[in-house]
């Protein structure tokens, strides 16, 4: 027993600390450590019930198996008052307190603030990622506000319509642009591409607030090391969701591969993205940056950030890579550019 309990661990490549947490990954988010806690501790009950209902078994196997002489048909204890209470009042008092543990946690993943330090939104299409600055908090505690009224979610519609000369068909069956006015745009925004992943910076150590939309169909924001996701739905309010969740805070700085989770499409599985964790003065160079008029990479690189994801690649359309992806793309853990000195603001 003592050498397949071993090789069961050893075959399974886990380390000292997955093991003591069940296989829960390891999360960076104070939210993703508090479902942590609960798995491990709803483990450790699962695994005690089942080592008492084992011993039952055991014990009903060989004190009460049927022997020469006997009656065939065992003793009864259907009347057996105290047993059919202690047998019923002890689950529920273990679902009860795993209900209570579980809705503890859930409300902390689920809390929401009036003062987040960031506000982001988060728009999800076939089959890449839009984000834009809300608003973000200053150090004085007023909020500078990044989010503009007059964006189309069909402009580029328009500018084809201009480049053909001519009426095209609109979209959402011919409705007008007002039929998705949920959706959100920003004086600062990151787009993704079929030749770029859209790279969402976020400063370490503040509450952030992700507001998700779809332009089309239902997607999912996914950072796996957050540890949690979101269905990002197209019409949230006749959808009855609430498109907004926040997360405590980002525990380090790197770089965090996100997805889409949910079934949207032919690219689906290639619709990525990545977070960039940075510090909060780093942060903030980068957002004066972006409003210099600098690109998402540029103002990466003015604070020697690696310009480009180094988490995943953008999609090859034709499914097909031809070998030349490569195998390493940079350190996750520390993003950064070598012998690279920080820009200052207002520098060329």
């Amino acid at each position: 027993m003592a050498a397949l309990g071993l090789a069961t661990l050893v075959m399974t490549g886990c380390g000292p600390r997955e093991t003591l947490r069940f296989g829960w990954p390891t999360g960076v988010t104070p939210e993703a450590e508090a479902m942590g806690h609960l798995w491990t501790w709803a483990v450790i009950a699962s695994l005690i019930v089942g080592f008492l209902v084992w011993m039952a078994i055991f014990y009903a196997i060989t004190f009460f198996r049927h022997r020469d002489g006997e009656d065939s048909f065992p003793r009864q204890t259907a009347y057996n008052m105290p047993v059919e209470l202690t047998l019923i009042t002890l689950p529920f008092l273990a679902i009860a307190v795993l209900f209570y543990f579980t809705v503890v946690v859930e409300n902390k993943v689920e809390k929401k603030t009036d003062d987040p330090a960031v506000v982001v939104d988060v728009t999800a299409f076939q089959w890449n990622w839009k984000f834009g600055y809300d608003k973000v908090r200053q150090d004085n505690g007023t909020y500078k506000v990044y989010a503009v009224k007059d964006g189309s979610p069909f402009a580029l519609q328009a500018q084809r319509e201009a480049e053909h000369g001519h009426p095209l068909p609109l979209p959402a069956g011919g409705r007008s642009d007002n039929v998705r006015d949920y959706l959100r745009f920003s004086k600062i925004e990151t787009l993704g591409t079929p030749s770029e992943i859209p790279i969402l910076v976020l400063p370490e150590g503040k509450r952030i607030e992700f507001n998700l939309a779809a332009a089309d169909v239902v997607h999912s924001f996914w950072v796996p090391e957050f540890l949690y996701k979101r269905d990002v739905m197209p019409f949230p309010k006749q959808n009855h969701t609430d498109p907004r969740f926040q997360i405590e805070k980002i525990t380090r700085t790197g770089a965090f591969v996100g997805r889409c989770a949910e079934m949207c499409g032919t690219y689906h599985a290639m619709m990525n993205f990545e977070i960039r964790v940075v510090s909060d003065q780093d942060f903030k160079s980068y957002l004066q940056w972006r409003e210099k008029g600098l690109t998402n990479a540029g103002a990466l690189e003015a604070i020697c950030q690696v310009p480009t994801s180094v988490t995943t690649v953008p999609f090859e359309t034709r499914r097909k890579t031809g070998g030349d992806t490569p195998k390493h793309l940079g350190d996750t853990w520390r993003p950064v550019l070598q012998n690279c000195t920080k820009r200052a603001i207002g520098a060329s």
